[in-house]
């Protein structure tokens, strides 16, 4: 049987399903480089949520894995239907499904089977009878064509070997009109091919970081408009305490990515 390369697209998707699933099993959060976990305490606000926001997940549902909070820029309505990419143990989508309301709806697909059982049990403990988990991968979404209102993710998409497949997917699966709402990292310059290559820094959220431009080129090509993105206030603290002194974080920064399909 031939090898299979270290950064081929399987072994990219193994590593990251094995990392936050092993998260998911022992019951809480990792520090990095290790995955995307921010040294720095969760409740201090650098990823942008509110007391109020950290304090309606059910128990167990934030690992304090993100750079950002998608929350804050995705607007979200009473009755919109929400699609959660890598949805992890199900904070982004809780709090998605409260800010939708009763008449809304929520769908989380996540990847690692051992984060679907966590979020699934969160749900049923919190009695939330509108968000729902799905095992998926983002690139190959497990839902009909334009279904959803507006995809959000969380420090999800740079762990993708296949970016422009996730865009093309959210573009599929949105209605007309809808939106994308993600919080993630992107790179300030290409990483060097070695750094890239690195699985560690690659599971910690900065490898796969992609540049702006080309975040912005596979955006378009999708066939989305009003692409808008911006460097996360705090973000060089944050990035700072994923990888302290090491020359790719300084090269990345969390950002937010917002984009329309018409």
């Amino acid at each position: 049987m031939p090898e299979v390369p270290a950064n081929s697209p399987e072994t990219v998707r193994e590593t990251v399903r094995e990392r936050y699933g092993s998260i998911a099993r022992e019951g809480g959060s990792c520090r990095a480089p290790a995955c995307c976990s921010p040294a720095v305490a969760v409740d201090a606000g650098i990823l942008g949520y509110s007391t109020d926001e950290q304090a309606a997940a059910p128990d167990g549902a934030n690992l304090g894995l993100g750079c950002g909070n998608p929350q804050a820029i995705a607007a979200l309505k009473p009755g919109e239907r929400v699609l959660d990419l890598g949805s992890g143990a199900g904070f982004d989508s809780f709090l998605a499904a409260r800010a939708v309301g009763p008449t809304g709806s929520v769908i989380g697909v996540d990847m690692t089977h051992d984060m679907l059982v966590r979020a699934r049990e969160n749900a049923k403990k919190s009695g939330f009878t509108n968000v729902a988990f799905r095992l998926g991968e983002i690139e190959h979404l497990p839902l009909p064509d334009a279904t959803v209102d507006v995809v959000i993710s969380n420090c999800v998409v740079n762990l993708s070997p296949d970016k422009p497949a996730v865009f093309r997917e959210a573009f599929r699966v949105l209605a007309p009109g809808g939106r994308v709402a993600i919080a993630d990292v992107v790179a300030r310059q290409r990483l060097s091919p070695e750094h890239q290559a690195d699985l560690a820094l690659l599971v910690g959220c900065i490898a796969g970081a992609a540049t702006v431009a080309d975040v912005d080129g596979w955006l378009r090509d999708a066939g989305f408009v009003d692409i808008a993105i911006r460097e996360k206030p705090g973000s060089a603290e944050l990035v700072d305490s994923w990888a302290p002194g090491h020359p790719a974080g300084r090269q990345v920064m969390s950002a937010t990515i917002e984009a329309r399909k018409p």
